[in-house]
C-alpha cells in the first residue's frame, strides 16, 4: 500500500517528521491505533514484541496486522520489537515483516556489530529494515540499577559504518516503561549522532515524554517513534471504567470505551510527529 517503509522514512526525514510506530497486544489495541491512522491520514508502524508473537501465535498476528490494514485503507508496515533471538527474527523475516529489530544493546560493543551484521545478511535482498541500539536504553524496573548508558556520537559513526544498519535506536535520556521524574533528553547529544550517521534515528520510550521535548526530537532527527506502555495503561484503565459499568456478559460492549481512548491517544501522538498541534477537545 503505497511507497515502501524506505522511502516513507527518507521523505519523512526531509519533512521534518516522524513515523509513530505502535505495539499491538490483540485485535482491540490494533483496531484502535488503525483507526487513528485513519482518522488523520497518517502511516504507521505496527510493531509485535517477541511476547505478543508468543501470546498470538506469528501467523495470527501477520494476519490480524495485514487484515486490519487492508479494511481501514491505512499506510502501514509491520515491524517486530525488541528480539534478542536471530531466530525469531528469521521466523519474522520469513513471515514477511517489513522491518525488524535486533536488540543487543546489553552486549558488548563487538558481539552487538557481530550479531547486527548476521541479521543485516538475513534481511539482504527482501526489502526488510533492519534496526538495532546501541548505548542501553533501559527496560522496565531498571531505573534503579543505573542502567543508562548514552548513545555516543563516535560509536554510533563506527557502528552503522560496521554493520550498515538501516534504523539505530539511541539512548538520549529515555526509558521504557513510566517515568517517575520528567525526563529530559539530550538533544545535543541527540543533534550529534544525527550529524554523523545516515541511519534513521529512533526514539523508544516515548510513553511520558513531554510532548515539547518529543516535538524537539523529531526535529532534530527522530524519524521513527516507538509508543506502547501508555497504549497498554489506557486501554486497560478504559476497560476496567467498563466493565464496572456493565453487566453485560457481551466483551463487544465493553471494549469499545477503551479502545476509542487508546484511539485518541494515539492521534495524539501522530499529532506530535506529524508536528501539528493538538485539536482542542471538542474538535477531536
Amino acid at each position: 500500500m503505497g511507497s515502501d517503509l524506505r522511502e516513507t522514512l527518507s521523505e519523512y526525514r526531509r519533512c521534518g517528521r516522524a513515523i509513530l510506530a505502535t505495539n499491538f497486544y490483540n485485535a482491540e489495541t490494533l483496531l484502535a491505533v488503525l483507526r487513528a491512522a485513519c482518522a488523520l491520514g497518517s502511516p504507521v508502524i505496527l510493531q509485535t514484541s517477541p511476547s505478543t508473537i508468543e501470546y498470538l501465535g506469528l501467523k495470527v498476528a501477520v494476519g490480524l496486522a495485514r487484515a486490519g490494514r487492508d479494511e481501514l485503507g491505512v499506510q502501514a508496515w509491520l515491524h517486530l520489537d525488541h528480539a534478542r533471538d536471530v531466530g525469531m527474527v528469521r521466523r519474522c523475516i520469513e513471515a514477511g515483516y517489513d522491518s525488524v529489530m535486533i536488540d543487543a544493546s546489553d552486549k558488548d560493543f563487538e558481539t552487538n556489530v557481530r550479531l547486527t551484521r548476521e541479521v543485516m545478511a538475513l534481511a539482504q535482498g527482501r526489502g526488510v529494515l533492519v534496526e538495532a541500539e546501541l548505548g542501553y536504553i533501559p527496560k522496565l524496573g531498571e531505573r534503579e540499577a543505573q542502567q543508562f548508558e548514552m548513545t555516543s556520537p563516535e560509536q554510533a559513526e563506527r557502528f552503522v559504518r560496521e554493520t550498515g544498519v538501516d534504523l539505530l535506536a539511541v539512548a538520549i535520556g529515555n526509558a521504557h516503561g513510566f517515568y517517575k521524574q520528567t525526563p529530559q533528553l539530550d538533544l545535543e547529544r541527540l543533534r550529534a549522532i544525527g550529524e554523523r550517521v545516515d541511519a534513521f534515528l529512533v526514539l523508544h520510550g516515548a510513553s511520558g515524554i513531554p510532548d515539547e521535548q518529543w516535538r524537539e526530537a523529531v526535529r532534530r532527527g527522530i524519524v521513527k517513534v516507538n509508543f506502547a506502555t501508555e497504549i497498554k495503561d489506557t486501554f486497560m484503565a478504559g476497560l476496567r471504567t467498563a466493565v464496572q459499568q456493565s453487566d453485560s456478559i457481551d466483551i463487544r460492549q465493553v471494549f469499545p470505551p477503551a479502545m476509542q481512548a487508546v484511539t485518541e491517544l494515539v492521534k495524539q501522538k501522530m499529532r506530535l510527529c506529524l508536528g501539528q498541534e493538538a485539536l482542542p477537545p471538542a474538535a477531536k
